[in-house]
């Protein structure tokens, strides 16, 4: 109900920004007085999106390989070869290191950096264009496995 209410808003009244708060508040007092057959038009909304949803996700697959693990030995390597740095010192290593490479070094990285960039702003234009990606995205984040 909430989202057909906020669309003939935006219809009636494209010029006026939504406070999402306020809006949600106005539209709960209305719920509770409308009848039962004014609800049942959106009763059979819900419905008919369950069924779809549950189309949808007969479907599904989980991309392959998941979610990367960061190596967890990574900080404690760290504090066991620097001993007597502090938890914010070790936090800050990485960076050291990386800014320690050369960059034949950091060149793999940069180029792995560059194609899961390129895959995300083909995933976001994609979802813009269609409101939804085809396939689900991998992880676009770069792990950082500097040199021990």
């Amino acid at each position: 109900m909430l989202q057909t209410c906020r669309e003939d808003h935006k219809k009636k009244n494209p010029e006026v920004p939504i406070n999402f708060a306020e809006f949600s508040k106005k539209y709960s007092e209305r719920w509770k007085t409308m009848s039962r057959e004014e609800k049942s038009k959106f009763d059979e909304m819900a419905k008919a999106d369950k069924v779809c949803y549950n189309q949808e996700m007969k479907d599904y697959r989980p991309a392959k390989g998941g979610k990367k693990k960061k190596d967890s030995n990574t900080f404690i390597k760290i504090k066991s070869t620097n001993s007597g740095i502090s938890i914010g010192d070790v936090a800050k290593k990485p960076g050291e290191m990386w800014n320690d490479l050369n960059d034949g070094e950091k060149q793999p990285y940069i180029t792995e950096a560059a194609k899961l960039k390129e895959k995300y702003e083909m995933h976001v234009a994609n979802y813009k264009s269609k409101g939804k990606f085809d396939v689900a995205p991998s992880n676009f984040s770069v792990l950082l496995k500097l040199p021990r």
